[in-house]
C-alpha cells in the first residue's frame, strides 16, 4: 500500500516545502520511478528521521526495489515512529506475507502486526482497511499452516467484501489444505464464474481432479493455470520411476551412518500423491501437497511383545508428484528428495515439526 498525505509525524516543525517534497516522492513512485523516490524519502529523512511518511515511501520503493531487508528494516522504523498508524502497518505486513511469505518469522511478524492494524480499524470502524488486514491475516495464517484460523479471518473478510475473488480464492485455498475438498471444488467453480482467468484457481482445481483420479482434467488445469502465470507454475520435473526411486536410495546411502540404522525395520515407499486416510488420519489434516510422510510410533515410543515383535510398523513415503511440482530444477528436485527423507527420518527419531523448522528441514 502506498502512504497517504496528511499522516506525517515529526520531531520538529514541518519546513514549509515538505509537503510539495513529499508529493513529488509520491508522483515518482506512481510512475514507477522507484529509485527517483527513494532519494527523495532519503532527502527528507536526512533533515528529520522520523517523518513518518518518508519512512513509509522510502520501505515501499526499497520493496519495489527487491532490497528486502532493507526495507523491513525502514519500516520497523516507521512502525516505531507511527505504532498506530494503520496504512503503514498494512504495508508492512504486505511486505512481510507478500513478499518474504517463504520465511515463516517474517510471516509470524507480519500477522503480529496485522492483529494490531485489524483492532485498529475495527475501533475506528474503517470497514475497507478492516477487510484488507483481515484478508492478509487470512493469507498469513494459510502460510504458516493455520488454515482453520484462516478460514475464520477469510471469512469474515468475506462478510465485508462477499465477492473480493482475492479473499475467495485464499478460502478455498484454506477448504483444500484442510481436505474439505467437496467445497473447495464447489467454490473454485463458482470463482471461475467471476474470474475465468484466475491461474490459482485452475492450478487447485487440476489438484483436485487428481484426487478424484480425473487426469485429463488435471491436465487441463493445469495447462489453463501454466499458459496463465507461466512463472507461477513451470512444467513439473518429471524424474520417471527409475530415476526417482534412484533419487530416493541415494538419498538414504547419504545419511549419517547412526541416523541411517534407525531405518533397520522400516519401509520406505514411494506413492504419487497422499491418500485421505494418510491426510485425515491427524487433527488437523496434513495438507495434500505433503511432500512425504511418516507412518507409525517414533522408535522412543514402539512397544514390543517378548521384546521381540513390534506390532505398530513404521514406514516412510515419500509423493512423488508433490514433490516434482514442488522443485524448479532436477537438481532442485534431487536436493528437495533429500530434505524429505532427512525430514521423515527425524519424525522416526521422535522429532516434531517445531524441531524440523529449527533445523531447516521443514
Amino acid at each position: 500500500m502506498s502512504p497517504s498525505m496528511g499522516k506525517r509525524t515529526s520531531k520538529r516543525g514541518a519546513p514549509a516545502d515538505w509537503e510539495a517534497r513529499l508529493e513529488g516522492v509520491a508522483a515518482a513512485f506512481d510512475r514507477g520511478a522507484h529509485q527517483e523516490a527513494l532519494a527523495g524519502a532519503d532527502a527528507l529523512l536526512a533533515e528529520d528521521d522520523s517523518l513518518t511518511e518518508a519512512l513509509h515511501w522510502r520501505a515501499a520503493a526499497l520493496t519495489e526495489l527487491g532490497r528486502l531487508d532493507e526495507a523491513l528494516e525502514t519500516y520497523s522504523r516507521a512502525v516505531k515512529v507511527a505504532p498506530d498508524d494503520m496504512e503503514l502497518l498494512l504495508s508492512a505486513t504486505e511486505c512481510l506475507v507478500g513478499r518474504v511469505g517463504d520465511d515463516r518469522e517474517a510471516v509470524e511478524d507480519g500477522l503480529a502486526l496485522c492483529a494490531r492494524g485489524r483492532k485498529l480499524a475495527q475501533r475506528a470502524g474503517d470497514v475497507e482497511l478492516l477487510f484488507e488486514f483481515l484478508l492478509w491475516e487470512g493469507i498469513g495464517l494459510n502460510q504458516v499452516g493455520e488454515c482453520a484460523r484462516a478460514l475464520t479471518s477469510l471469512e469474515a473478510a468475506l462478510g465485508h467484501v462477499p465477492r473480493s475473488v482475492e479473499a475467495r480464492l485464499e478460502r478455498t485455498i484454506a477448504l483444500f489444505e484442510l481436505c474439505r475438498f467437496g467445497e473447495a471444488d464447489a467454490a473454485l467453480e463458482e470463482l471461475l464464474g467471476d474470474a475465468p482467468d484466475e491461474p490459482w484457481a485452475h492450478h487447485y482445481l487440476g489438484l483436485l481432479a487428481e484426487r478424484r483420479g480425473d487426469g485429463k482434467g488435471a491436465l487441463g488445469h493445469f495447462a489453463r493455470a501454466r499458459a496463465l502465470a507461466p512463472e507461477e507454475f513451470p512444467p513439473p520435473v518429471e524424474l520417471g520411476e527409475e530415476a526417482f526411486d534412484k533419487a530416493v536410495e541415494d538419498a538414504v546411502k547419504a545419511l549419517p551412518r547412526h541416523v541411517k540404522e534407525y531405518l533397520d525395520n522400516v519401509t520406505l515407499a514411494v506413492e504419487e500423491i497422499p491418500k485421505d486416510e494418510d491426510l485425515m488420519g491427524e487433527s488437523p489434516p496434513l495438507s495434500p501437497c505433503i511432500l512425504g510422510v511418516f507412518r507409525g510410533s517414533p522408535v522412543g515410543e514402539r512397544h514390543s511383545i517378548l521384546g521381540t515383535f513390534d506390532p505398530y510398523p513404521a514406514s516412510i513415503v515419500l509423493y512423488q508428484k508433490n514433490l516434482e511440482r514442488f522443485a524448479r530444477t532436477r537438481e532442485e528436485l534431487i536436493e528437495q528428495i533429500g530434505i524429505t527423507v532427512m525430514h521423515e527420518v527425524g519424525h522416526l527419531m521422535g522429532l516434531d515439526e517445531e524441531d524440523l523448522w529449527q533445523r531447516g528441514l521443514d
